[in-house]
């Protein structure tokens, strides 16, 4: 198994790969494809065992991490691997694989391919809708229809993100890194900073492709993985659980464009995407769920004309630009 090593603002599973949580805008569910939207620093991270009297015993029995959320508040998802020996990523919300959009299970699958492989994949936006799109993780509390988990499986049980990181197998890559260092790819940042469950519900439609595998599913060693479960607690229970507040909610997309700040695209053409997962792309998302309620949307979710002069076209992975 790989080792986990849980620092402040980042996952670290094994010697190479690392993931961030980054509070991001939330986009408009209203027909249309955004781009892709800023980083605005990375959600602090705690350890369960730390808080272990005050979370519940099936945290406990899970171990992880939990992170700070505000209801309808957007997250994405920042790796960071090593060019020279890249991981095979797998990636559930509330055991709902966010690629496949099959059951959370063992191991990897070539058909329909139910994980990521970084590098290239630099983040991830949200579960895969095809096409070259992703629909935007949006945190919604539990029991109450919202999530992806109630859209494909009926139910609402686990929330959360799950990860699972795998390892090639011995001989596919090189052992240690080439003498230069490696470029740490697009980071994607606007600026540096770095009640119930709550869990991840389908938000607008963004462009971000999710990559083929290049390398072949018989590249990767099964036996040979590290695991995190991420909890999200919503903002009262974070102050309750750690005594202190959470990050400020993030300001509205729409004020965000109003001042002319960046949204951002990437030059892949080159790269395919793997074809739409058709459950994830069926899933009801948040705005349909509210409709069907009759409830009205939280937020600022009317359109956005985005200027073509404010989307900063990005380098792909690893050309050492930021975002």
């Amino acid at each position: 198994m790989l080792g986990v090593i849980v620092t402040q603002w980042r996952v670290q599973i094994g010697e190479r790969f690392s993931v961030s949580f980054q509070r991001t805008l939330r986009i408009p569910d209203d027909g249309r494809v955004y781009p892709l939207p800023p980083g605005l620093g990375a959600l602090p991270l705690h350890r369960v065992e730390d808080f272990a009297a005050r979370l519940p015993a099936a945290w406990r029995a899970q171990g992880g991490v939990f992170i700070p959320m505000y209801q309808r508040e957007a997250l994405w998802l920042g790796f960071d691997a090593a060019p020279w020996k890249p991981n095979a990523i797998k990636v559930g919300v509330g055991r709902v694989n966010a690629v496949s959009g099959g059951p959370w299970e063992e191991g990897l699958r070539a058909d329909p391919q139910n994980y990521l492989v970084c590098p290239d994949q630099p983040w991830l936006d949200g579960i895969n809708a095809g096409d070259g799109t992703i629909r935007q993780f949006v945190a919604m509390p539990l029991g109450q229809g919202y999530t992806v988990e109630a859209a494909v499986t009926g139910r609402e049980q686990f929330g959360g993100i799950q990860i699972e990181v795998y390892e090639p197998r011995p001989g596919r890559f090189p052992d240690a890194p080439p003498p230069e260092p490696a470029d740490r790819g697009p980071l994607r940042m606007a600026g540096m900073a770095p009640g119930p469950a709550m869990g991840l519900g389908a938000g607008g439609a963004m462009r971000q492709k999710i990559y083929p595998d290049p390398h072949g599913i018989e590249t990767w060693d099964t036996a040979n993985r590290g695991a995190i479960a991420v909890h999200i607690v919503n903002s009262e229970q974070y102050r309750a659980i750690t005594g202190a507040d959470p990050p400020p909610t993030p300001i509205s997309a729409r004020t965000y464009t109003e001042h002319g700040l960046p949204w951002f695209d990437l030059y892949d053409e080159a790269l395919g995407h793997i074809p739409p997962a058709e459950r994830l792309a069926r899933a009801t998302t948040i705005a349909e769920r509210d409709a069907e309620r009759g409830t009205a949307a939280g937020g600022d979710q009317t359109s956005i004309e985005i200027d073509n002069a404010q989307v900063r076209k990005l380098r792909p992975p690893h050309s050492g630009e930021g975002r």
